[in-house]
């Protein structure tokens, strides 16, 4: 990614810092804030969005005023590393609710999943009847989230 960057100007950085902030600004707030006229400011954001930059725009909800009062981070091991295991593990974890990433790690473990779960009851249920029917998996680790420190979707931008 990083050959990538050599196509971004001072302006389109500015552009993806303040668009971080708050992806809600009109273009002409947008325009202001990187010092260019609505216009070109309008062409650059389409621009880093066809080219990827910008992936998508979303709104960053509190997962526990709608009922998930637990972060369960859930360190995972196949039974084997095989493509066939990886293929129905990443298939099946991609359609469930519950499971908001999941990234593929080295070291101990396979995978790391992080989990919103409303209570211990319902973590438990998930364990046992979702990543429990998985006939790939061979080893689970919880760890629960007791406090965040940080939590930001913020990428730093180089430059």
């Amino acid at each position: 990614m990083i050959c990538c960057m050599e196509t971004l100007d001072r302006t389109d950085i500015l552009i993806l810092r303040e668009l971080q902030k708050d992806a809600k600004l009109t273009t002409k707030e947008l325009a202001a804030k990187v010092n260019l006229s609505p216009s070109p400011t309008f062409e650059r954001q389409k621009r880093l969005e066809r080219e990827g930059y910008i992936r998508k725009y979303v709104a960053v909800v509190d997962p526990v005023k709608v009922g998930n009062g637990i972060m369960v981070l859930c360190n995972v091991r196949l039974k084997h590393h095989s493509k066939e295991f990886s293929r129905q593990f990443t298939s099946v974890i991609a359609g469930i609710d519950e499971v908001v990433e999941c990234f593929n790690t080295s070291g101990d473990y396979d995978y790391l999943l992080k989990i919103y779960a409303r209570d211990m009851r319902h973590y438990q249920e998930f364990v046992l009847g979702t990543l429990g029917d998985m006939d790939c998996i061979g080893s689970l680790h919880s760890v629960f989230v007791i406090g965040e420190v940080k939590n930001s979707l913020y990428v730093p931008i180089g430059r």
